[in-house]
């Protein structure tokens, strides 16, 4: 059943690296560059300051804490622990790789920009209040992409971008879960 399933994985991990263009690896790599979340990540943080004001006070510290924890599970345990190759360092595949952009540490499973953006992602989506539906879809599709776009670059299998995804979002709905908690009991009057 393993062997089935990591064939599974490699095949469709060939499939979407197959579908190179020069356009399309501009914006694969620009979807995964740090030096484009790392500001957009700022940007959502100084708006849920905004946003919630006093509440901001446990609201941001919870979503920083579960990045953070997202980003440690995922690169210091997960990986260490799997030691499972990254397509691009696996010598039967980096042959027939395209590999548009580096290739990243020695490990993949499970994706670090997964479980981060999917953090980001289930976090909005719990503590938004619905009139911000667009913001909570927009983060929804650059979530997607920026995952999409680990497996499209040869970075990571696709079991890698759905295990991070999955650890993100139990991470986030978890410290979203405390915010709305600690909400309730120290600004009942603000919901």
């Amino acid at each position: 059943m393993i062997e089935l399933l990591q064939d599974l994985d490699r095949r469709l991990l060939l499939a979407a690296n197959s579908t190179h263009s020069p356009g399309l690896d501009k914006w694969m790599i620009f979807f995964s560059e740090r030096f484009v979340w790392f500001p957009a990540y700022l940007v959502v943080l100084l708006a849920l300051g905004y946003l919630f004001e006093q509440r901001a006070r446990l609201l941001v510290p919870l979503l920083l804490l579960s990045v953070a924890l997202a980003d440690g599970i995922s690169s210091r345990f997960f990986k260490p622990f799997f030691a499972r190759l990254r397509p691009c360092h696996d010598p039967q595949l980096s042959a027939v790789l395209n590999l548009a952009n580096g290739c990243g540490g020695q490990f993949g499973f499970m994706s670090s920009h997964a479980a981060n953006s999917f953090v980001l992602v289930v976090f909005l989506w719990r503590v938004l209040p619905r009139r911000y539906r667009v913001a909570k879809w927009l983060a929804l599709v650059w979530a997607s992409l920026l995952s999409y776009s680990r497996i499209y670059l040869g970075a990571h299998y696709p079991s890698d971008v759905v295990a991070g995804a999955v650890l993100g979002s139990l991470l986030a709905w978890g410290c979203a879960a405390l915010y709305q908690r600690g909400a309730e009991r120290w600004w009942p009057a603000a919901g």
